[in-house]
C-alpha cells in the first residue's frame, strides 16, 4: 500500500473520531470454550479455532498452543503491522524484515513451587531486524513510533486494570 492510499483510508476515520470521539471506542471480545477433561480451552481466532493448554514446562504435552506463546504472537503481529503502516506513512522502503518477541517465564511461580517467584513474564524483548535503505535515525524514529502506536506493546508496557466477573450456575 502506498502512503497516499493509507492516508486516504485513515483520513475519514480520523475526522470522524475527532468529531465524534465516542465512535472511536471499540470493545473487542473473545469467548473460549472450556474442555476440562482435556485441560484445555478452545479459543476462536480469525484463522480458526485454537486449543490452548499447558506449556511443556507446566506439564503440557506440547500439542496445544500455550497462552504465553499466543501473547508473544499477538505482540509480534501488532508490532509488525504497526511498523509496516508507520514505514508507509514515513515513506520508508522496507525490503524485508522480521519481528521477534522473546519472554522469560519462571514456571516455579505458576506451579506454586516458590511463592516468591513471579507468575507471568519477568521480561519481554522485542527485536526488529530490518533491511531498508533508510538511515539509522529514520529507523530509530520508525521503531519509536511503532512502539508508541502498537496496541499490544502499549498494553503490556503499562499496567491496566483488569476486572473479573463471575457467573455461576449449578
Amino acid at each position: 500500500m502506498d502512503v497516499d492510499k493509507l492516508k486516504k483510508q485513515q483520513a475519514i476515520l480520523k475526522q470522524t473520531y475527532r468529531e465524534e470521539p465516542e465512535s472511536a471506542l471499540c470493545t473487542m471480545s473473545v469467548t473460549g470454550t472450556l474442555c476440562p477433561e482435556q485441560l484445555r480451552i478452545t479459543v476462536p481466532t480469525h484463522a480458526g479455532q485454537i486449543d490452548a493448554g499447558f506449556h511443556v514446562a507446566a506439564g503440557g504435552d506440547g500439542e496445544d498452543a500455550c497462552s504465553g506463546d499466543m501473547l508473544l504472537e499477538a505482540l509480534v503481529g501488532c508490532a509488525g503491522v504497526t511498523l509496516v503502516a508507520v514505514a508507509t506513512a514515513m515513506n520508508i522502503s522496507l525490503q524485508n524484515g522480521t519481528v521477534t518477541a522473546e519472554g522469560d517465564l519462571d514456571f516455579r511461580g505458576t506451579l506454586g513451587v516458590d511463592k516468591e517467584a513471579p507468575v507471568g513474564f519477568r521480561e519481554i524483548r522485542l527485536r526488529f531486524d530490518l533491511s531498508t535503505p533508510a538511515s539509522a535515525d529514520e529507523v530509530e524514529k520508525l521503531v519509536s513510533l511503532t512502539e508508541r502506536y502498537c496496541v499490544i506493546y502499549q498494553t503490556l508496557h503499562r499496567a491496566n486494570r483488569i476486572e473479573t466477573q463471575i457467573t455461576h450456575s449449578a
